[in-house]
């Protein structure tokens, strides 16, 4: 049983280690960039909103994130929260 677990934590942070939402990947967005190179970049969103040909995305958690906003397919705006 304590195999199991120990197996368990192993995995579950190997998968938070390898967290794509970094200070460096998110110093890669720029104005102009396509949705599908930032979702390259930095993964796929947590969340996403359109309305009127804008689309609005969010990375990560209240804690930690990045925000993106995107017209015609492309980024418009970028912020981020806590990265490190």
């Amino acid at each position: 049983m304590k195999l199991k677990t120990l197996i368990g934590l192993t995995l579950l942070l190997a998968l938070l280690g390898c967290s794509r939402l970094t200070v460096e990947n998110y110093n890669k967005i720029a104005v102009g960039m396509p949705y599908d190179e930032v979702v390259q970049t930095i993964g796929k969103p947590d969340k996403c909103d359109d309305m009127m040909g804008l689309r609005s995305c969010v990375w990560g958690n209240e804690s930690r994130s990045v925000h993106v906003s995107f017209a015609g397919g492309k980024v418009l705006l970028f912020a981020s929260n806590n990265l490190k």
